[in-house]
C-alpha cells in the first residue's frame, strides 16, 4: 500500500505508523474512568470506508488523516492534521 503524503509525495507504508480511528474524541479530565475506558478500549472495527491517523516518522513527521477502504486498501483522500507537524507551504 502507498499513502501519497501531503508534504513528500508517495511513500510505502512502512514509513507511516497506524494510530487508529480518527473520529474517537478524547475525553475532558474530569469525565470519568468509563469515559476512558470507552475512549480506549471501545472502537469499532469497520469493514469498508473509514478516517484514520496516521504518523508520516519515515519522512516529514505529520500526522495524516487518511480516508481508505479497510477491507480493500483503496485510498481516497490524505490531508494533514490541523496543527500537527509540518506545514504546507504556498509558493
Amino acid at each position: 500500500m502507498r499513502i501519497t503524503c501531503p508534504f513528500c509525495g508517495p511513500r510505502e507504508n512502512g514509513e507511516f505508523s497506524y494510530l487508529g480511528d480518527a473520529k474517537p474524541k478524547r475525553p475532558a479530565p474530569d469525565a470519568g474512568q468509563d469515559a476512558f475506558y470507552d475512549y480506549v478500549y471501545l472502537r469499532d472495527n469497520v469493514a469498508g470506508e473509514m478516517e484514520e491517523l496516521w504518523y508520516h516518522g519515515g519522512g516529514c513527521r505529520s500526522w495524516l488523516k487518511v480516508r481508505r477502504n479497510t477491507v480493500t486498501h483503496e485510498i481516497f483522500s490524505v490531508e494533514p492534521v490541523a496543527g500537527a507537524g509540518a506545514q504546507k507551504v504556498a509558493s
